[in-house]
């Protein structure tokens, strides 16, 4: 029990009075004398003994009439709160994730929660609602009830750490608050729950709980073979507690349905052959009545531009001409007394074979190049010129040669974690036929090392746009370039000189393409879908313009790449498909975590922790019902 007025209480004090006023009786006692002294010493200690207990009754009801009295004019209230004057604050967090659209009892989970919310909560008091992608800061719902009611799915999703902080930072900095942290959701296991919770912060749990987990979801496509007139194109299905029997895929080409299929059995995939040639804008749907974000995939297949490589040779490139074809590149071999500079700028890649040393007009065609992203593969000749090579090598990284070592070497480790190989290798070889050097270069770094002997010396490294190798690939030395490792080392190199679009990319991860164009001054390209328009970061350069998305586009769809109303090529995003894997936290595995089992209860609880139970009525009456007995004594007791 709290007093608003606790310094009343003083007068407590007070009831010493009536306590000294019955046990000093002020009033003198005349004596009257009686014929019979024994009949009256009889009455007498009868009347004694009467007066003595109506005496005490009475201080006893005046003493309790005082108190009541005093207790009433304090103001005594219950509450929960420390203090009578604590504001009351409420931070909710809505998650409207893509998981969100599970079905519960009583419907989709966030539109039955802003259901709840809207009933709930007093339309005229002051909150603050935030989701992963929105924030509603000190509204009242009678305000923001359209925009909540309008609340749209995202694919973006906050992890709790950072909803508590969120949270947190939301509530205002006065000091006397009670803060109320509601955290709704489904709590699906993306991201750790946390280990703990602020103690300043009254933090409520609520689980919204969805009746079925049978989630069919469209995880990737991809590629698995192609021919002169085909393609194979991959489609991988992800399920739960569900059997894809009869479940039937269809793919299209903007609006036209191509191709319709079904998973095969004990199979999660679905093939589809797509005509190798020309332009594909296509989507895969599968029939799922669970989350619908997920039942769609875009993909682009468009018209392939050619990689620009050229060959600077002082030695044999026949070999070279077997991996560059020209069905994917533009390449040309030029020997290196004649070459044309004016050819550098135009290029994607350059690669420097066995040339024995760098004259300066050279260094500053291939410096100015590297500026302008361009990539540099350099193949040292039998007998090079190390100045030279330093020259050139040290402007642009942190590596030099140091000597020429004739020793045989094997090539024996492969850094598969090396985006060169990412697609090559579906496991770690141990049984590789080794290729093997018979002289090579040291160098003085190993950083970046792609591949590397048996000693862990580098034989090919990458800093930043240059990749070396640290021997001559020349037949009298090597045996590299008949070994089947070379094939995919020096095609990816061309690859990741030229970043072409892939099938799709990942709405909110960051991605990286090069669009084969040239802008003029103030042109900019333009990333546009049937519904939205965005500008995306982007570089210039010569002959390429370097595209990066981050953030936006944020929705999923085929986008195409314009420059002042022509379209280039097309792109395609898809959502990322963690949410479709319908797992959730058992909050009651965690009793730390205040957890409440709905929205009503939540708000509830809210309200009945700030209620302040006045009971000054109470000791009024209380104060009465004494008043009344000390009259019943007074009158009754002789």
């Amino acid at each position: 029990m709290q007093f608003k007025n606790p310094e009343i209480l003083y007068a407590l004090l007070l009831l010493i009075i009536p306590i000294i006023v019955h046990l000093f009786q002020l009033r003198r006692f005349q004596k009257v004398p009686f014929t019979n002294v024994e009949f009256l010493k009889n009455v007498t200690i009868q009347t004694r003994k009467s007066q003595q207990l109506k005496k005490w009754l009475t201080l006893l009801t005046r003493l309790l009439i005082l108190s009541a009295i005093i207790l009433a004019f304090a103001q005594p209230f219950t509450s929960q709160n420390k203090s009578l004057n604590s504001k009351n604050e409420t931070v909710i967090y809505l998650d409207n994730s893509f998981s969100m659209q599970a079905k519960g009892e009583k419907g989709e989970l966030m539109k039955r929660a802003l259901q709840d919310l809207l009933s709930s909560v007093n339309e005229n008091e002051e909150l603050t609602i935030f989701t992963n992608d929105q924030v509603f800061r000190n509204v009242t719902i009678k305000s923001v009830r359209n925009e909540l009611l309008q609340l749209p799915y995202t694919n973006s999703q906050l992890d709790y750490e950072s909803v508590l902080l969120k949270g947190k930072n939301y509530f205002r900095n006065s000091g006397d608050v009670v803060r109320n942290l509601v955290v709704i959701s489904d709590f699906q296991q993306g991201s750790a729950l946390p280990k703990q919770t602020d103690s300043l912060v009254n933090t409520f749990w609520t689980q919204l709980r969805s009746v079925n987990t049978n989630n069919i979801s469209i995880d990737s496509v991809y590629v698995s073979g192609a021919s002169a007139s085909s393609m194979n194109l991959n489609v991988v299905i992800n399920y739960q507690e569900s059997s894809l029997e009869n479940v039937p895929i269809s793919m299209f080409d903007n609006e036209e349905l191509i191709s319709k299929t079904a998973v095969a059995e004990g199979s999660n995939q679905a093939v589809f052959s797509l005509p190798n040639k020309g332009e594909i804008n296509g989507k895969v749907t599968v029939e799922d009545a669970m989350l619908q974000f997920d039942n769609s995939f875009y993909f682009n297949i468009n018209e392939r531009k050619k990689i620009n490589v050229l060959s600077i040779n002082s030695n044999n490139a026949d070999f070279l001409f077997r991996i560059f074809t020209d069905d994917e590149f533009d390449f040309k071999s030029v020997a290196f007394n004649q070459l044309n500079y004016n050819d550098i700028n135009d290029q994607n890649l350059i690669i420097l074979n066995e040339i024995e040393a760098f004259p300066q007009a050279l260094i500053n065609a291939l410096n100015a190049f590297l500026e302008n992203d361009g990539y540099v593969l350099i193949i040292p000749s039998d007998n090079i010129v190390l100045n030279s090579y330093n020259q050139f090598i040290t402007l642009n990284s942190n590596t030099a040669f140091v000597s020429k070592k004739e020793q045989e070497k094997k090539v024996t480790n492969i850094n598969y974690e090396h985006p060169l190989f990412a697609d090559v290798f579906d496991k770690k070889v141990s049984n590789f036929q080794y290729p093997k050097v018979n002289h090579f270069y040291e160098i003085n770094s190993r950083s970046g090392s792609i591949l590397s002997f048996e000693d862990n010396h580098p034989f090919l490294i990458q800093n930043a746009n240059i990749f070396l190798f640290t021997a001559p690939l020349n037949l009298e030395n090597s045996n590299v370039i008949n070994s089947p490792l070379i094939v995919p080392t020096l095609y990816n190199i061309a690859n990741q000189s030229f970043k072409l679009p892939k099938l799709y990319y990942t709405v909110g991860k960051e991605n990286t393409f090069n669009v084969n164009t040239s802008l003029q001054q103030d042109d900019i390209l333009k990333l546009k879908s049937a519904t939205s328009e965005v500008i995306p970061q982007q570089r210039s350069l010569t002959n390429k313009v370097v595209v990066t998305t981050l953030e936006s586009p944020s929705e999923a769809g085929i986008y195409s790449v314009n420059s002042n109303g022509t379209v280039i090529e097309r792109v395609s995003y898809n959502y990322a498909r963690s949410e479709s894997n319908l797992i959730y936290y058992d909050l009651a595995n965690y009793p730390y975590l205040r957890s409440v089992d709905s929205i009503p209860q939540v708000m509830s609880e809210i309200k009945s922790a700030t209620n302040i139970n006045a009971l000054w009525k109470w000791f009024v009456i209380f104060a009465l019902i004494f008043l009344i007995i000390e009259m019943l004594i007074l009158k009754y007791i002789r």
